[in-house]
């Protein structure tokens, strides 16, 4: 097993717009700021944990095969994960909504983009001391 190591984000760009245009209210958007994500790959499955003081998550997948997942604002998607050259698109849909979280690594760092209709936020995690 392979893994990329817990993060912790040093910039972020619109990630409070993004929530918003997805439905998160205000308190949750507070301690959704503060995320430290985990990938670890197993063979042909990849777990991806994200932990936060607000709530801790873990989703365990195969590339190209939807699965159900419930996010950590308890949104009900069917999620598909792809690899596009050196990213990880996660498309996650639900109630005639679709929104991709694009995982990719640029000089040691992980930069996570999240793309809901027009808005559009990135956010850089840079491994943890």
């Amino acid at each position: 097993s392979r893994s990329a190591g817990c993060e912790s984000w040093s910039q972020s760009k619109n990630f409070d717009d993004y929530m918003k245009s997805i439905g998160v209210g205000f308190a949750t958007r507070q301690v959704a700021n503060i995320i430290k994500p985990t990938t670890i790959q197993n063979g042909d499955t990849i777990t991806l944990k994200t932990q936060s003081t607000f709530k801790n998550t873990e989703i365990s997948f195969k590339l190209g095969v939807e699965f159900d997942e419930t996010t950590a604002d308890d949104r009900k998607v069917k999620s598909t994960v792809t690899l596009d050259g050196g990213k990880l698109v996660h498309v996650q849909k639900w109630k005639g909504q679709e929104t991709t979280l694009a995982r990719e690594l640029v000089d040691g760092k992980l930069i996570l983009t999240l793309t809901h209709g027009n808005t559009v936020s990135t956010r850089t995690y840079e491994k943890a001391a």
